[in-house]
């Protein structure tokens, strides 16, 4: 399969260790998490899905280990209503971000409880199909090319700053998926 991620990304992640592949996936993570918590958090039913989420992106960037029950969180993740195939497809705009935030995580998870760059890699593709996305739904945007970019800073070989920068960036993809929204929801 074609990869959106840059090969020097792939090639960083491949030679870099389980390190390297744990921070660049909490880096993806952290950068699409606002697009589920902050567009489920109004949802009926669904603050134990929104903890989880917290928590488990939370625990991510403790990239000098795996966690403990990665494997547990991406079967129960797996049972969130974004993941679960649906024979209309998704239409929604919360819900099309929504499931690819979920998706970032699930690669995430995996990619942390097994060191695979191969997971690695499929979680930052994901996370450039919904810039892109992203892109061609908000006029002048450059999501993408911003993932882009710190993605290589995520390989890069120092993390100082990359947290904030992660941060930083989910809150700006937020509220650019909020503002596309009917009324704040979609």
């Amino acid at each position: 399969m074609k990869t959106l991620v840059e090969e020097v990304v792939v090639e960083a992640l491949h030679v870099g260790g389980d390190e390297a592949v744990r921070l660049y996936v909490a880096a993806c993570a952290e950068r699409t998490a606002p697009l589920f918590i902050g567009l489920r958090a109004g949802d009926s039913g669904r603050k134990a899905d929104v903890d989880f989420f917290v928590e488990s992106v939370g625990g991510l960037w403790f990239a000098d280990r795996p966690l403990p029950d990665a494997a547990d969180r991406v079967r129960r993740l797996e049972q969130f209503p974004e993941l679960q195939p649906a024979e209309e497809g998704i239409t929604g705009v919360s819900d099309t971000y929504a499931f690819f935030a979920g998706l970032v995580l699930r690669y995430a998870l995996l990619a942390n409880g097994s060191g695979s760059a191969d997971h690695a890699v499929s979680c930052g593709h994901a996370a450039l199909t919904a810039m892109g996305m992203l892109d061609q739904n908000a006029a002048g945007a450059s999501f993408a090319a911003d993932e882009q970019q710190l993605q290589s800073r995520s390989v890069s070989g120092t993390a100082a700053g990359l947290w904030e920068a992660s941060v930083a960036a989910g809150r700006e993809r937020f509220r650019a998926v909020l503002s596309r929204t009917t009324g704040g929801r979609g």
